[in-house]
């Protein structure tokens, strides 16, 4: 009886309504089929296998949450490429399933963000291994959203086309003495130094990344120049001519932005500039996604990660003694990064398999597909900031954006 419940309640609520043609393999040998609407309903391009009736519980409400984890627990095997897992994820979702938990979502923002809990995190998900990373980032090992002039750019150079960018955005001058929290494996402090001609300290909490960034630092000669700490930024003193952070301040927790951007203002000479190019929600709620998402995310992939919006990152960067100069949404950018990336994935399958486990190749494989419709469908997005201490001599501020391209 329970499971002609759920069957009858797909076919109700998903004739012609899926993204795309879908296939359901059940334990004794039925094939359900599931029409997009569209002329190639018989060729489905996602097939769910259900290996048991167990399984089913996990389909009785569909979020993403649900599916998500029954994949990567091996509940149920999913076939198809990344992106059409994703679309089809989403259509069950939105028409079978909740609007999300809520309730995940605030207990996520109000819990504490310590030393330890913050580092343990970090571990989590940055000390999977640097040849996990290697294998579907680009050669510079740069994890963050890239810039694209054309769109038609390849992943390294639109990766060094954001570094640049960011450098620019900041008008880094020779000499001047740059901190890059969350440095990640080194990219940006090492282009700041031989191109910029900067002094650079670059802080992680991860060791895998610290212990690549130093190699990569003495394999350049930089050593006098650039300096990779395994450091927390609240534990960071002295002053800095420029402050850059990227991919990092999603791990700093809604509630603590104002500290967080309070410490930045503290570290930063009078005159100083700072770039913070960070992931946001278009979810006024802050960080409430829809239909399980976030909770996958939080469970499997960024423990303690938050997602704030973009009023509430403004407003804390105030409160905090910076005032914003300028701010730039790279939201089609993140997207176009995160479907490369994802092809990568794919494309590397079976080296991937032999570097890691197959729960993480599964949480990946659903994470960076996911992410790419998540910012394409204008669920998430991507800003950079560009800040000052508030109060600055506006003589000391630059009149139009002009020398950020040059």
């Amino acid at each position: 009886m329970f499971e002609q419940m759920i069957l009858s309640a797909w076919n109700a609520g998903l004739r012609n309504k899926l993204s795309l043609p879908l296939r359901v393999e059940l334990w004794d040998g039925r094939q359900l089929e599931f029409s997009s609407g569209a002329a190639d309903a018989a060729d489905p391009r996602v097939t769910i296998r259900v290996p048991d009736r167990s399984a089913l519980r996990y389909l009785r409400s569909p979020s993403l949450y649900n599916l998500g984890r029954a994949y990567v627990e091996g509940a149920i095997d999913i076939k198809g490429r990344a992106a059409d897992i994703i679309s089809v994820g989403n259509s069950l979702a939105a028409h079978l399933a909740g609007t999300g938990n809520r309730l995940a979502d605030t207990l996520r923002r109000v819990a504490p963000h310590t030393r330890e809990k913050d580092a343990a995190a970090i571990r989590y998900h940055y000390d999977v291994s640097n040849a996990f990373y290697a294998a579907w980032l680009d050669p510079g090992m740069v994890y963050s959203c890239a810039y694209f002039d054309n769109g038609d750019e390849d992943l390294a150079t639109a990766q060094q086309n954001k570094i640049d960018h960011i450098l620019r955005k900041i008008a880094l001058q020779p000499g001047q003495l740059l901190l890059d929290i969350g440095c990640g494996w080194g990219a940006l402090v090492l282009r700041a130094a031989q191109q910029f001609g900067a002094r650079c300290v670059g802080i992680t909490l991860s060791d895998n990344q610290a212990a690549l960034a130093r190699e990569r630092v003495e394999r350049a000669g930089l050593q006098g120049q650039v300096e990779i700490r395994l450091q927390d930024y609240r534990d960071v003193a002295g002053q800095f001519d420029r402050i850059t952070s990227v991919g990092m301040f999603e791990h700093v927790g809604v509630r603590h932005l104002t500290d967080y951007f309070s410490q930045i203002n503290k570290l930063l000479v009078p005159d100083g500039v700072v770039m913070n190019h960070g992931i946001t929600t278009t979810n006024a709620d802050n960080g409430v996604s829809p239909y399980g998402g976030g909770d996958f995310i939080d469970e499997y992939v960024f423990p303690d990660g938050e997602l704030a919006h973009l009023a509430t990152v403004v407003r804390a960067m105030q409160d905090g003694g910076l005032e914003v100069r300028d701010v730039e949404n790279l939201r089609r950018h993140y997207a176009r990064t995160c479907a490369l990336w994802t092809d990568n994935f794919e494309g590397n399958a079976a080296h991937i398999r032999t570097v890691t486990d197959e729960k993480r190749f599964r949480i990946w494989h659903l994470y960076l597909a996911g992410c790419a419709y998540a910012f394409a469908h204008d669920r998430i997005s991507l800003y950079q900031i560009v800040c000052g201490k508030a109060g600055m001599d506006p003589e000391q501020i630059p009149w139009s954006r002009k020398y950020m391209y040059r």
